[in-house]
Order: C-alpha cells, then sequence, then structure tokens
C-alpha cells in the first residue's frame, strides 16, 4: 500500500483513540454514582474525580503537539493509546482512593493528549482538496461521541457491570495503536528540543488552569469565597495566567503563540469555539437531568435523546463538508443558520412542563443536532483556513486548551443556574402555597382517611401526602430552572450570533485557496 492511503489508517487510528479517551470521560462522569458506589467512595471524595481527569486533561492538551513533534507523531500516540487503555482498566481493582486518584489523573492526562492530535494530523495528512473530512472528523470528538457516551453510560452500569466503563477502553485503545503504528510513517524523534523547552510556561499552565478548572468545578461544594481554599487557588490563578500570556508571547519556542490570535478568523475561531461547547450542554445534560429527576428515567431509557443528536452529526458533518466546500457558499452564513436553529430549540425546550416525557425533546433535538454541526465546521475552516503547516502544532494547542476549559466553565454555569434560579424558585413555590394552601392539598389528597403509617425508622410512606407535596415541588423547581438555562443558552447564542456579524471575515475552502496559491 502507498504511503498515502496507510497515512489514512493512521488518521483513522487516530480518531479511534479520541473516541476511546473520550468516551472513559464521559461515560464514567454519567456512571459516576454506580462507580462510587461500586468501589465504595463517598460523594464528596468523589467529586475529585472528574475534577482531577478534568485538570490533567487540560494540561495534556498544552503540551501534547510539543510532545508530539520531540517523540515522533507514531511513537507518542501509540504510547497514549497504551497509557489511556491501561490506566482505565486499573481503576475497577483500586481501593486506595490515593491511588485511585493517580489513575484518574494519568487517564485525564492521555485524553489531553489525544485531542489535539485528531487535528494536528488531519491538518498534515489530508490535502487541500479532501482537508475539510478531515475536520469533520476531527468534530465528532467535540459533537458525536459526547452524546454518544449516554448510550453506553445506561449499557454497562444497568444491563452489564459498572467495570466495563473503563474495560470498553481496553478493545479500543488496542485497535487505535494498531492503526497508528500501522498508519503514520516512522520519524526520528528530536531529543534536542528538551534543551529549548518552555518549562516556564508549563508550569504555569500546570498551576494557572489547574488552579482555575478546580475552582470552577468545587466552588461551589466548597461555598465559593467563604472557603480560603477557594480564595488561594483563585489567586492562583489571577497571577499564573496573565504571567502566562506574558511568557508565551516573549518565547522563542512558546507552547501556546498568541500572535495567532492577531488574525481574525483564527481568534473567532478559538473563543467560539469555547462558547460552543459551552452552548452544547443544552443538546445533552438539560435533557438528561430533566428525564432523571422528574421523569424518573434510568440512563437507558434516556440514551434515545442523546443518541438522536450522535446519530444526525453522522449525516450533517459530512455533509457540512460537502456544502463548504463550495466556492458559492460563505460559512458565516452557514454558522448564522446553525446557531439560529439552536436557538430555536432552546425556545421550544423553555416551555417544558412536568408532564414532558422523551417523546417531547425529538423535535428539538433535531435543530439542536443540525445546529451544531452547522457551526462546528465553518469555524473550524475559518480558524485553519490562515494556517501554514509549521503553525499546525500552534493551532492544536490553541483550539484544544480552551476546549478542556469549557467543560469546567459549563459545570461552573449549570452550578450556578442551580443554585441560583433553583433557590429562587424554590422559595417563590413555598411562598405562593403557604399553609392554607398545604392543608387544603393535604385534605384534598387524603380525604376521610386516617393519616398513612410510618415505616419502621419512622419515616413516611410514599404515599404520604407530605412526600407527595415535596415531590411535586421538587419538580416543579427542576422544570423552571431548567427553563431558565435553556434561556441563558439562548441568549448565549444571540451573543454568538452578533460576533459571527462582525468579527470573522469571509473565507473559501482550502482547495480553492491552495488552487490560488500554486497559480
Amino acid at each position: 500500500m502507498t504511503k498515502k492511503g496507510r497515512s489514512f489508517f493512521g488518521l483513522a487510528g487516530v480518531i479511534v483513540l479520541a473516541m476511546t479517551t473520550e468516551l472513559n470521560e464521559q461515560v464514567s462522569s454519567q456512571s459516576l454514582p454506580d462507580i462510587l458506589g461500586g468501589l465504595g467512595i463517598s460523594h464528596d471524595a468523589g467529586t475529585w474525580f472528574n475534577s482531577l481527569y478534568l485538570s490533567a486533561e487540560i494540561f495534556g492538551m498544552s503540551l501534547a503537539p510539543w510532545l508530539a513533534l520531540t517523540f515522533s507523531v507514531r511513537r507518542f500516540a501509540v504510547c497514549v493509546a497504551m497509557t489511556a487503555s491501561l490506566s482505565a482498566s486499573l481503576i475497577p481493582f483500586t481501593d486506595n482512593l490515593t491511588l485511585l486518584y493517580m489513575l484518574r489523573m494519568t487517564e485525564g492526562l492521555a485524553g489531553g493528549f489525544a485531542i489535539p492530535l485528531v487535528l494536528m494530523i488531519a491538518l498534515r495528512v489530508l490535502a487541500p482538496p479532501i482537508r475539510l473530512y478531515g475536520l469533520a472528523a476531527y468534530s465528532l470528538t467535540a459533537t458525536f461521541f459526547p452524546n454518544l457516551s449516554t448510550a453506553l453510560a445506561g449499557l454497562w452500569t444497568d444491563l452489564v457491570d459498572w467495570r466495563f466503563v473503563f474495560w470498553q477502553a481496553v478493545p479500543f485503545g488496542s485497535l487505535a495503536a494498531s492503526l497508528l503504528w500501522y498508519g503514520i510513517a516512522p520519524e526520528r524523534p528530536n531529543y534536542r528540543r528538551f534543551a529549548r523547552f518552555d518549562w516556564k510556561g508549563a508550569l504555569l499552565i500546570l498551576f494557572g488552569f489547574g488552579a482555575l478548572s478546580t475552582v470552577l468545578q468545587q466552588g461551589d461544594r466548597f461555598d465559593w469565597f467563604n472557603s480560603p481554599a477557594i480564595c488561594v487557588l483563585c489567586l492562583i490563578a489571577a497571577i499564573c495566567l496573565p504571567l502566562l500570556v506574558y511568557n508565551e508571547w516573549h518565547q522563542h519556542t512558546p507552547l501556546f503563540r498568541f500572535q495567532l490570535l492577531g488574525r481574525r478568523n483564527f481568534a473567532y475561531g478559538a473563543s467560539t469555539l469555547l462558547i460552543f461547547l459551552v452552548v452544547s450542554l443544552a443538546s445533552s445534560t438539560l435533557p438528561a437531568t430533566f428525564l432523571q429527576e422528574v421523569a424518573g428515567y434510568r440512563p437507558e431509557q434516556i440514551y434515545l435523546v442523546t443518541l438522536e443528536i450522535a446519530c444526525i452529526q453522522l449525516v450533517m458533518l459530512p455533509l457540512m463538508a460537502v456544502v463548504l466546500n463550495s466556492k458559492s457558499v460563505d460559512s458565516r452564513v452557514v454558522s448564522l443558520l446553525g446557531m439560529m436553529l439552536i436557538l430555536m430549540a432552546c425556545a421550544g425546550d423553555s416551555f417544558m412542563t412536568v408532564g414532558w416525557n422523551r417523546n417531547e425533546f425529538y423535535l428539538w433535538q433535531i435543530f439542536m443536532g443540525a445546529g451544531e454541526a452547522m457551526i462546528v465546521m465553518p469555524l473550524l475552516m475559518m480558524s485553519t483556513n490562515s494556517l501554514v503547516p509549521a503553525e499546525g502544532p500552534f493551532a492544536a494547542a490553541m483550539v484544544n486548551t480552551p476546549r478542556a476549559v469549557a467543560q469546567a466553565i459549563g459545570i461552573w454555569l449549570l452550578q450556578l443556574i442551580h443554585r441560583w434560579r433553583g433557590g429562587l424558585h424554590s422559595n417563590r413555590l413555598t411562598d405562593r402555597i403557604g399553609v392554607d394552601r398545604y392543608r387544603t392539598f393535604q385534605a384534598n389528597a387524603l380525604p376521610l382517611q386516617k393519616p398513612a403509617p410510618l415505616l419502621p425508622d419512622g419515616t413516611p410512606r410514599s404515599g404520604d401526602s407530605l412526600v407527595t407535596f415535596k415531590s411535586q415541588l421538587a419538580h416543579q423547581t427542576t422544570v423552571l430552572e431548567l427553563s431558565d438555562a435553556y434561556m441563558i443558552i439562548a441568549a448565549i447564542t444571540v451573543c454568538l450570533m452578533i460576533s459571527v456579524l462582525f468579527l470573522p471575515q469571509r473565507t473559501f475552502p482550502p482547495r480553492l485557496m491552495f488552487i490560488k496559491k500554486q497559480s
């Protein structure tokens, strides 16, 4: 087989690797209660299970391009595949909390290494006429795999065994390593790059982004600035992140090349991708929260709602590559149309009631899935078209690191909405009901009946009117809270619509730009 033909196996291998690490994160996050129960870990200790993963992932995304060029892409990618599989497979056998955290951080570091490799290899091996299809493959890591994870979470935890949440990485990781070893051409490692390694930048990334992600994820549990630990972490982030920008700007061999942000399209792509990933929470997290907390669904009953998004991505992303390859199509218009679809979906979902179930989400999920594909593909095309091959590693680091930070921002945003709007709606509903309304409710709920008996532990049975009252109040509060969340996501989408009108410049498909350069 020709070298060019083998390179496609390498691209397939890195996509499988990205899928493996993305599913490691997403499926384990959604199966966290089952995992904590299986490992015998308390809730507070379990909150660090995802927090440490994400902090390590951010650090890995920052260093991945530099390490790949130093050790050679082939060796580095294969080592990442083996590390991701091994660390995940050992977690179910771990009963020591410290060792569990170390394995989870290793797993997160491997996940951070894997995602930028997709963009690096796609830009390296795909010629301009077919580059958009490589970007479509990269887009799967942001839109397809997270929505597929709900189906796998339900499969492993409810139908098979919770340990397969981690053991699924073994066959996928082995397949990825085989494809990578066969498909990527061997290169000599360049260890001389260590003499010029940006150690200051790496430390600033570790402490700055690590502190920021921890604050965003753990701040709500520690009561924010009432906690000395959160105050110290905020101070560390406030010092390290500006120093990082200064250091990288004046560094001869930086990990981030912030000068790329001087290009309008690249600045638009890097910033909008971060906001877009926060918006994409509306397609998976919010419906799942409603169906679990209000409708009482288990993960295996929820997966059809998120799997619908995943199936739409498989169709829409290649279709967007075909559409954007046309000279007459303006990628900014495609983005604007996609944002309008997401705005419609958020507006439709905001009218949810306690009587909704899975069926009411299907129509709006179609709009959401199509809109996501119509945003992410033009976004990647506009941000990468102005790059030369030597700038690919820097672009991979600068595009993917904000992407990882977006997950922490999304968690913070949902916690903020829950605390702010959820508490507000709960207090208002309680005030409106009042003591008299509760007495009327109790009289109507159990007419001419004796008070419901108590269980042996002294708690009322599930049929007791007080339990029913509390349940209905909690459900109504959740509905109003999620409705507000959809409206907030809609407001963020409107801001994106304004930015796409003014910030990016018109760009043409890579194949046309390549022909223009050749002539």
